[in-house]
């Protein structure tokens, strides 16, 4: 990496939630490479715990920060470890996301559960992140929130689906992360905070993994094909680029947002997808 993007974030605070896994993790791991000190934030000490690894056996900075995004009181004082720790925050990632409620890999319809959980962790777990670091970025009048949504938020992209589909909550609350993401940049621009939103296309995480298995299970054309067969299928059919995204992809695009190149980028929401979506 060179020497310019090594400093990118020198001197930088992030706090990421979600970030002991999957795309939470890889975006933790390049904003530390950039030189950001980083609060990995996720539900157990235990789900922490690899990320700091990881960020500490590279140089890094960082700690384990336990917080429920479906708390405010959790978020807030999960807020007040980092700046207790490190002195200010710079950086919030709202990443921490599901796809549906525990079980959800083996259904095929969304279930009350399902809207529940979604809305509970995608939507008001967005709001309870901004509510917590907001006070502190509007008194240095410095800030950057990046809101993780997805390219599922975006208008259908005319794929013939069945209706009731275990995905609908999860789209739902992505399409309104990308919302809330474009109202809060509005509401915090004259406190010199941007806000932008990063919507992921189709990566090999855990959360795709447990989909490709209930689309085996579901799907007898599909029979005997293995989870990564089937991701490498839906790359093929959906992704001009023909290749899957990394979480690293992510974090590199989160790692522009948060830093100065940035400075007069706000309320935008940026496909990282190969081109699956473009809009």
């Amino acid at each position: 990496m060179p020497d310019s993007m090594a400093k990118q974030l020198a001197g930088k605070t992030a706090l990421v939630t979600g970030a002991g896994r999957g795309i939470g993790q890889g975006i933790a791991v390049v904003l530390a490479s950039r030189g950001a000190a980083i609060a990995v934030s996720d539900i157990t000490e235990a789900a922490c715990a690899e990320t700091v690894a990881l960020i500490k056996s590279n140089g890094g900075s960082a700690i384990a920060t336990v917080a429920d995004v479906t708390s405010q009181d959790s978020m807030n004082a999960a807020t007040e470890r980092v700046l207790s720790e490190f002195g200010h925050m710079d950086i919030a990632v709202a990443n921490a996301g599901v796809i549906g409620a525990p079980g959800y890999e083996d259904r095929l319809t969304y279930t009350e559960a399902d809207w529940e959980m979604t809305y509970r962790v995608n939507v008001k777990g967005l709001s309870h992140t901004a509510d917590a670091v907001i006070p502190h970025m509007k008194e240095r009048r410095a800030g950057r929130i990046i809101v993780i949504a997805s390219h599922g938020g975006r208008p259908p992209r005319g794929i013939k689906q069945r209706p009731g589909t275990v995905s609908m909550p999860y789209s739902t609350s992505k399409a309104a992360a990308i919302q809330f993401a474009h109202a809060l940049a509005i509401d915090l621009a004259l406190h010199n905070i941007n806000v932008n939103c990063v919507c992921p296309g189709t990566l090999w995480t855990p959360m795709w993994e447990k989909i490709a298995v209930n689309t085996v299970r579901h799907d007898p054309a599909l029979s005997g094909l293995k989870p990564r067969d089937v991701f490498a299928r839906a790359i093929k059919a959906s992704t001009p680029l023909g290749r899957g995204q990394t979480p690293e992809d992510i974090g590199r695009v989160v790692a522009f947002f948060a830093s100065d190149d940035a400075s007069e980028i706000t309320g935008q929401a940026l496909n990282v997808n190969g081109g699956a979506v473009m809009s």
